[in-house]
Formats: structure tokens, C-alpha cells, sequence
């Protein structure tokens, strides 16, 4: 699903292709389509969207009455809208869904970098980046919601290792590679063992 191309043209610039990869391979899905609703932290069983209309259709359906995820970010929908009218069929869409769901997710790393005290020390990212896919998971981080809390701002910077930053050398040919490659060597229900980056820093 991912691909070089489209992380350059749809994700958010403040995020590294690599950081991009990491986080929709631990909270995301590969399916453009894919709607997940839950309801006191119980997953409730929904029909399969084919369709881009079938998808919507579950969509509006629960919004208000159930959290939903949508998509390859499973981005949370019905966040900061008073109407399930204002949900609009961009979610289901690859792009516009990486596109919204890294900004977001940008948004909740400069929180929780905020609240480690925007440490310089690059071994402390993984810790970050965990405590952000948890946050991203359940909307919330040491009481602050994440998706509509204030926005940090520029203030914080993000320092990554370098294992996740991006070569400036790069065209992007191999991480698009090394997607793919982790893509057809691990099956969906494996996502979760993709994102262990304890050993990043690491010697």
C-alpha cells in the first residue's frame, strides 16, 4: 500500500518516510477501506466495506455512538465535527487518509515529546515513539487528549536516530524496498511485532 511516492506526496513533511512506515504498520491497516468500531474497549463486528459508499455508510453509522477508525492510518473518525454530515468520503481515500492521519499523528509525537521534556538524547525515541502509537491507539496520553488537545507547535523538535531519519542521499528507492519486503514477509496479524524498536540507539 505504501509506497515511496505516495509518503512524499501525501504524508506530512515533518515526519521521516521511515517514521511514516513505522507508525501505519503499528496502528494502521492495509486496507484503504478498512472501518474498525469499538465501544467501551470492545471491538464490535462489522460487514467488510468494499466500497468506498459501504465503508461511508459504516462510517455514519457509528460515529457518535462508537469510536471509529478508518482506513490506512485508522484514523479516528468524527473528531472535532458536530455532524456526521461533515464527515466527508476523503477518509477513505489512501492519500487524503495518510495525509490527515500523519499530520495527526505528528501532532500527538510533539505532545508526548512535549511531556518527556523535548530530550535532545536520540536513545529516547523509541520510548517516544511506543508511547505515542499507544496514545494514537486510545486517544489519550497522561490525560490529554491527543487528537483535540493544544497543538505544541514548532517549539518542540522531534530528535529521531538516525537508524529513522531520512538520507538526504536517498531517492527513496530502498525504503519503499524494505516495506515491501516487510509487507510480504509478515502477515497483517504480525503488525503489532513489526514496530519493536527497542534496539534502535542501541550498539
Amino acid at each position: 500500500m505504501l509506497d515511496a511516492a505516495m509518503i512524499q506526496k501525501c504524508a506530512d513533511p515533518s515526519l521521516t518516510p521511515a517514521i511514516v512506515e513505522q507508525f501505519v504498520q503499528a496502528a494502521g491497516s492495509p486496507d484503504p477501506l478498512a472501518v474498525t468500531v469499538k465501544t467501551g474497549g470492545r471491538l464490535i463486528l462489522v460487514p467488510k466495506a468494499k466500497t468506498p459508499n459501504e465503508a461511508m455508510g459504516l462510517i455514519r453509522q457509528y460515529v457518535g455512538q462508537a469510536a471509529v477508525r478508518v482506513g490506512i492510518t485508522q484514523f479516528p473518525a468524527g473528531i472535532g465535527i458536530k455532524d456526521v454530515s461533515e464527515i466527508k468520503p476523503d477518509l477513505v481515500d489512501a492519500c487524503e487518509n495518510l495525509r490527515l492521519g500523519t499530520a495527526m499523528f505528528a501532532k500527538a509525537l510533539r505532545i508526548v515529546t512535549k511531556w518527556y521534556g523535548n530530550p535532545t538524547n536520540k536513545d529516547v525515541f523509541p520510548q517516544i515513539f511506543e508511547d505515542t502509537v499507544y496514545a494514537w491507539k486510545t486517544g489519550e496520553f497522561e490525560g490529554v487528549s491527543v487528537f483535540q488537545g493544544e497543538e505544541p507547535g514548532a517549539s518542540v523538535k522531534i530528535v529521531v536516530p538516525p537508524d529513522v531519519e531520512e538520507d538526504p542521499d536517498n531517492d527513496g528507492g530502498p525504503a519503499s524496498s524494505k516495506l515491501k519486503d516487510a509487507e510480504e514477509s509478515e502477515n497483517v496479524g504480525a503488525a503489532e511485532m513489526r514496530i519493536d524498536l527497542s534496539r534502535i540507539g542501541g550498539k
